[in-house]
Parts: C-alpha cells; sequence; structure tokens
C-alpha cells in the first residue's frame, strides 16, 4: 500500500475586507431612503378599540388622519381631559375638517385626490357623538372614503 503525503501545508487564504465599507454605506443609504420618519407628535391619547375584522390599507401615502381622544397628561393642565380633535400637529376645530381635507387633496396628484382615505384614530372612549359630527364633516367636505383604525382581536 502506498502512503499519500501531504503536498506542503495549505492554509485558508484571508478574506479580503477592502469592498467591506462599500457594502455598509449601500446598507446605510438604503436604510436612509426606506424609512419613513413619523411626520405628526400626538397631542392626544390614542387607546385604540379591538376589532375581529381587521384590513391593512395598501397606499399610505393616500391615507390622512384624523386623532381623536383625551389631551396627553402634560397637556391636560391646559386643555383639559375632555376628548379633542388633532389634524397634523395641532388641536382643531370641528368645522376646520373641511379646510385640512381639502389641504390634504392638494398635496396628492389629481389622478391620486379621488382616492385619499381619511383614516380615523379614536380613543376607544371617546363618545360616539364626537365620531358622528366628524363623519357629517367629512360628508361635506366630499371624504367618503373613511377607515377606522383598531387592533386585530386575537382568537386564542
Amino acid at each position: 500500500m502506498a502512503v499519500m503525503k501531504k503536498k506542503g501545508n495549505k492554509d485558508t487564504p484571508t478574506i479580503s475586507t477592502s469592498s467591506l465599507p462599500d457594502i455598509i454605506y449601500m446598507l446605510l443609504f438604503f436604510f436612509m431612503v426606506t424609512t419613513v420618519m413619523r411626520e405628526v407628535t400626538l397631542q392626544v391619547l390614542v387607546g385604540l378599540p379591538v376589532a375581529s375584522e381587521v384590513q391593512k390599507l395598501e397606499k399610505k401615502s393616500l391615507i390622512s388622519f384624523i386623532y381623536v381622544g383625551p389631551p396627553t397628561v402634560a397637556l391636560q393642565k391646559q386643555f383639559g381631559d375632555s376628548p379633542r380633535i388633532q389634524l397634523n400637529d395641532s388641536f382643531s376645530k370641528l368645522g376646520q375638517v373641511i379646510d385640512f381635507v381639502a389641504a390634504e387633496r392638494d398635496k396628492l396628484s389629481e389622478s391620486d385626490s379621488n382616492q385619499m382615505t381619511v383614516s380615523l384614530k379614536a380613543d376607544k372612549n371617546v363618545r360616539m357623538g364626537i365620531i358622528t359630527d366628524i363623519k357629517q364633516e367629512l360628508r361635506r367636505a366630499n371624504a367618503l372614503k373613511l377607515s377606522y383604525t383598531a387592533y386585530k382581536h386575537k382568537v386564542k
């Protein structure tokens, strides 16, 4: 039987790290471009209700949010603890909903303005009268696509 001998000492070659900074910068650039920062600072407390039939909205760029709930703890001394309407970054009156919808439509292109959806994020303890008043104002503004934001009920 013949004895086979290894020819020399074969070490694994070292891994080149010269392209590592390029990969890091590409990943950093990708995440910087694709990440959307929160646009609105919430000034109301929104404890979302639970629902059994929940659908995810597809085009988030066509959604405008109206927040309804009691002011945050820091703002309760100034505004009280009764539910308030928040449009963008400020508290608003019910009559300003029409102007808000018009301003949000102006931000969109003509083809997308008909597909705009208003999403109502209301606290689960807000009385239905406020929600009904907002819905009436949305009808006057011809914003007929309305969605309610809720958590999905988890079945055990």
